[in-house]
């Protein structure tokens, strides 16, 4: 890494830009900052950093410009705002946003003479800048090979391609399955208290269990991408079974099962089409018959 300081610009200052922009002045980095409720730059001012009336004067001050806005909307339009200022700066977007969202920047800013980069965080703001904190890039493999060393410091990075969508992709598939396996925890819980079970007495059983069946989404993982899904110990029509005693108990205790019967109806759907047989991960089949 170059010994001379490099000039960064964070725009946005929730809790993730104010975490980002502490972890650049803490290692010596030049860092303005702008946001629209300009009071949120007033800590980080007194900490080092340069606050800009402006998110165009923010970005014309740094080589290397992160924007971390509430959602992709609010990204375009302060980007769009400072289209004057962007040619020739690198933009990391983290943004949360989908794969369309990242795609449609990166064409944008390639139309206004930028270079852009997508990420996506996975970390709270308080790991940014530790082994904690690790962050998913894609986009122009040149911003990220020529700002890698900068990037590393908010936390353990991966380059994932050159499309900017896949970070996205990658992202809000992750996070479709962490909720996924929060409402399925919260469903657990509620069960267990209505049997008179709390859920501190629950969990590490659930951790146990859960902890040893993972290594079957790496099985389904296969089956799913080479559409093999014929045989197998975890039979759709097994689990059928399984998720119909699992319902009639949670209606029994008085538990609302918003989040087993999407499940139980995906499995449906498979069997009625014939494939009872077939192994669990078939299910999958039906997100694409009705997309």
């Amino acid at each position: 890494m170059s010994t001379t300081p490099e000039h960064v610009t964070v725009i946005g200052l929730g809790n993730l830009g104010r975490a980002l922009a502490e972890t650049f002045l803490r290692h010596g980095h030049p860092t303005t900052v702008w946001n629209r409720d300009a009071n949120k730059a007033d800590a980080l001012v007194a900490a080092g950093a340069k606050a800009a009336a402006t998110a165009e004067e923010a970005i014309a001050a740094g080589d290397l410009v992160i924007v971390a806005l509430l959602d992709s909307t609010v990204a375009r339009r302060v980007l769009a705002g400072a289209a004057g200022a962007v040619a020739g700066r690198a933009l990391v977007n983290v943004t949360s946003g989908g794969p369309e969202d990242a795609r449609e920047l990166a064409a944008w800013a390639d139309e206004h003479g930028a270079r852009y980069l997508h990420g996506a965080v996975y970390a709270v703001p308080q790991t940014i800048g530790t082994a904690g904190s690790s962050i998913s890039y894609s986009g122009e493999e040149t911003v990220h090979r020529r700002w890698q060393p900068l990037l590393d410091l908010l936390g353990r990075g991966t380059f994932l391609g050159r499309d900017a969508g896949l970070a996205s992709g990658y992202d809000v598939a992750i996070l479709a399955g962490m909720y996924g396996m929060i409402g399925g925890f919260l469903h657990a819980t509620a069960m267990a208290a209505a049997a008179g079970v709390r859920a501190t007495e629950l969990t590490p059983m659930l951790l146990s269990w859960l902890t040893d069946s993972f290594p079957a989404l790496s099985t389904f993982a296969e089956e799913i991408d080479s559409g093999g899904f014929s045989g197998g110990e975890s039979s759709l029509a097994m689990n059928q079974a399984g998720l119909a005693t699992i319902i009639r108990a949670s209606r029994e205790l008085g538990v609302p099962v918003g989040t087993l019967a999407p499940v139980k109806d995906l499995i449906d759907r498979q069997i009625d089409d014939g494939h009872g047989a077939a192994s669990l991960s078939r299910a999958v089949e039906s997100f694409r018959s009705a997309a």
